[in-house]
């Protein structure tokens, strides 16, 4: 891997968690509306919030396993297979892209967006939105940590070593 593709794809994943903090933020304030005026609606809100959260790591994260991996899962599972890509080390390739503690994490917020997509909004549980974000700020920060812990190393393993031609 070159150190330009590995310098874009570092600037579109720090672009897209600049998008994400975003997310999380309208999050936090929806949910702080909602328990100030006790309105329910607010929690629409928040839902499509969470699940505009796991789309953008997601796409994170197909991006990482496009360019470096060379492969993103099909089979019918395909987002938890990502979500595990993610969490493992590729000999030869790259390291773990985040913690085994960070999959775990995202791996709730996947599984909510999956409800989102499938059942009407109204039968989605307050509380369980409002557990979710919650922990959504520390999620987010355990994951920003990975993936510019990540893309660090990344392109430090591309930095030519001294006497190395460039």
């Amino acid at each position: 891997m070159r150190l330009p593709e590995i310098a874009a794809l570092a600037g579109r994943s720090q672009q897209a968690l600049l998008d994400i903090e975003q997310v999380v933020a309208r999050a936090e304030s929806m949910l702080r509306k909602a328990r100030a005026t006790q309105d329910d609606d607010y929690y629409d809100g928040i839902a499509l919030n969470l699940h505009s959260f796991y789309a953008g790591v997601e796409t994170i994260f197909e991006d990482i396993a496009r360019t470096l991996d060379g492969v993103i899962p099909d089979s019918p599972n395909w987002h938890q297979e990502l979500l595990k890509q993610m969490a493992a080390e590729i000999t030869s390739v790259r390291p773990a892209v985040i913690s085994v503690q960070t999959r775990y994490c995202l791996d709730e917020y996947r599984s909510f967006r999956h409800l989102v997509r499938n059942l009407y909004t109204f039968h989605l549980r307050t509380s369980r939105v409002a557990e979710l974000c919650d922990g959504l700020r520390s999620c987010y920060a355990a994951l920003q940590a990975d993936i510019m812990s990540f893309m660090q190393i990344m392109q430090s393993l591309d930095e030519p070593s001294d006497g190395e031609a460039v």
